[in-house]
């Protein structure tokens, strides 16, 4: 005796060899023995063989017309498939033709669904027609997805793909046919996805796909502003007095939100008063104002090489830079300083203040320097004014144990783009301009903390222990810098944090309740938000700066260069802040200059190869 049974969905037969009531000892065609239950034998048989019966049914379902049989089932509610068997094939049926049906049956479950052992119900029309067209959809979306894949892997761009570039790039729907064609080409052709779409044309530049995964990450509904009409950005700027100073800035050339300025009056017997003057946004953007809510958002200006993403709208940078010429709302910082450069007394004030130039690096820089200041040279522009703030820097380095610091001797990397071109040129830090500059912001940000702490005044606070910084809203020790406490209050227009400071410096100058407490969360949301923004912005000029010094040697075809041994295989490339590791570097000592040959630069990756060719 023989058996037709179900096993997990799928029809087997197999020859009894015990039969004990409720289940069956079987053996398959190859062998194999099986326990089964005797609920799921469909059909008994002496004759065909097992391999000619599995055969000969499937042959007979094969020549069934599953549309008919369908049409034959529509007016019943459940059906035996013996009965459907019996009906089609107009006799009493073989056990092959009943198996036959049950094959048939079991592969049309859009046709038919299943209802028990053996028993059917035929779909309704309006179903079926909704499974036939959901099945040729997928044929033809499977067809697509071919196509797609094969043009793909051959370096074709298909034009549907051209309205969802983006989306492929940066923000994929995986569900789509299109992702899967294109992820099923990266394995192909063991390509990331942008370096395939890149050979395939559909990345025109490779900035513009750098810059743009950024924004689409951390600047979903664009760049522009999109705010109502400001009005009133600037209350009481008519009752503000006006210093009697002509203060200058010092700013790079590209700089438009200029935040500071200083002024140097003579004073008598030799001493004189230096002001330090910040701009002043805080006293027109009101908290919870549209525009403070945008701030607040971006808490940040975004640098990189070309371009920036400004903190504030440009029509509110313009109102509040401190340009030439021009009467600026500003928080000024005074510093009685005696003939040896010590400070005998302090003033903040809330005013006007006239500049009268805007002083930038390139120019400036050619003027004010070692070598001007060792020969003791005057004739350029404010040349006495920055000869006393830097003997006034000096003292401050010196009353903060700084006057050795070794980052006054690290290179920084100033860059310029124009039309696509690249220029990067060096500047050593500890020129005579930063430390000048650098001084007075940090004695301006250690002196208004310090006046926000003694007034009992809330305010953000960065600090530096065991080499870690961290942002806390109680004033602690900043060891890098040496000061006691650092409220960052310099950059309004490009920090929050910045705006935030001076909201609560400006209510302590006019003695009134300070928009913050110091058990506010808007401080603390503040605050971590910026830590976090400041962070992703950062890194994210880091990894623009690669970009373009990779862009600087394809420019200037440089295949050989010279570099520095960092540690171990990481090397540091001459002219350009580019580090890099050399797998070919032999065992060498920090500080080991080698020269390197370049090749293979990928601007997708930012990436490039490198091989040791010797040591200098």
């Amino acid at each position: 005796m023989n058996v037709f049974y179900e096993e997990s969905g799928t029809f087997k037969v197999g020859a009894v060899l015990a039969d004990n009531t409720t289940s069956l000892q079987v053996e398959a065609s190859h062998g194999k023995r099986s326990k089964i239950k005797a609920s799921a034998v469909l059909l008994r048989f002496e004759m065909p063989s097992l391999y000619e019966f599995m055969y000969q049914a499937q042959q007979v379902a094969a020549d069934l017309d599953t549309d008919f049989l369908w049409e034959c089932c529509t007016n019943s509610e459940e059906f035996s498939s013996h009965t459907l068997a019996a009906d089609y094939f107009g006799h009493s049926p073989s056990p092959v033709e009943v198996a036959a049906i049950m094959i048939l049956l079991n592969n049309s479950p859009m046709y038919f669904y299943k209802k028990g052992q053996g028993r059917y119900k035929a779909a309704p029309a309006e179903a079926l027609r909704a499974a036939l067209a959901s099945q040729e959809k997928k044929r033809l979306e499977a067809e697509q997805q071919t196509r797609y894949k094969q043009q793909l892997s051959t370096f074709t761009l298909p034009e549907e793909f051209r309205p969802q570039l983006d989306d492929l790039l940066y923000k994929p729907n995986k569900n789509t046919i299109e992702w899967k064609a294109l992820e099923a080409a990266c394995t192909a052709t063991k390509l990331s996805v942008p370096k395939l779409l890149e050979k395939c044309g559909a990345i025109s530049s490779t900035h513009d796909y750098h810059f743009n995964q950024f924004l689409r990450e951390h600047f979903p509904e664009g760049i522009d502003f999109n705010l109502p009409e400001v009005d009133n950005i600037f209350r009481d700027y008519e009752n503000l007095p006006i210093a009697e100073v002509a203060a200058f800035s010092i700013d790079d050339a590209t700089t438009t939100e200029i935040d500071d300025a200083f002024s140097v009056t003579p004073l008598a017997l030799g001493s004189f008063r230096i002001g330090i003057h910040i701009a002043a946004p805080a006293l027109g953007i009101t908290p919870g104002s549209h525009l403070d809510k945008v701030a607040a958002k971006r808490l940040s200006t975004v640098y990189l090489p070309g371009q920036k993403i400004t903190m504030l709208p440009e029509k509110t940078i313009d109102f509040y830079t401190l340009s030439e010429t021009r009467l600026c709302p500003a928080i000024s910082l005074y510093l009685d300083v005696a003939d040896d450069f010590t400070v005998t007394a302090s003033q903040s004030r809330i005013e006007k203040i006239r500049i009268v130039a805007n002083l930038r690096h390139d120019t400036l820089e050619q003027q004010f320097n070692e070598d001007t200041l060792r020969k003791n040279l005057t004739n350029y522009p404010f040349a006495n004014e920055l000869s006393l703030l830097w003997n006034f820097s000096r003292k401050m380095e010196i009353f903060r144990g700084k006057e050795n610091d070794l980052n006054n001797e690290k290179i920084d990397y100033s860059f310029f783009v124009e039309q696509d071109r690249i220029i990067i040129q060096e500047r050593r830090r500890g020129s005579p301009i930063d430390r000048v500059v650098s001084e007075l912001m940090i004695y301006a940000n250690t002196e208004w903390g310090k006046q926000l702490a003694d007034a009992g005044i809330a305010g953000i606070y960065r600090s530096q222990n065991g080499g870690k910084v961290k942002m806390s809203l109680s004033p602690a020790p900043h060891q890098g810098l040496g000061v006691a406490q650092y409220a960052w209050s310099s950059s309004p227009m490009r920090r929050y944090i910045d705006l935030i400071n001076q909201r609560q410096l400006i209510a302590l100058l006019k003695d009134a309740i300070p928009p913050y407490s110091k058990e506010s969360d808007e401080l603390l949301i503040s605050m971590r938000d910026f830590e976090q923004a400041y962070s992703i912005y950062s890194d994210f000029q880091r990894a623009m700066e690669r970009y373009w010094c990779l862009r600087w040697l394809l420019q200037e075809n440089i295949q050989v260069t010279g570099a520095q041994v960092i540690k171990e295989n990481l090397v540091k490339l001459d002219r350009i802040p580019f580090i890099v590791r050399v797998s070919s570097l032999p065992d060498l000592l920090p500080g080991t200059i080698v020269k390197l040959e370049l090749s293979q630069i990928d601007l997708i990756e930012c990436t490039l190869n490198t091989r040791f060719l010797s040591k200098e």
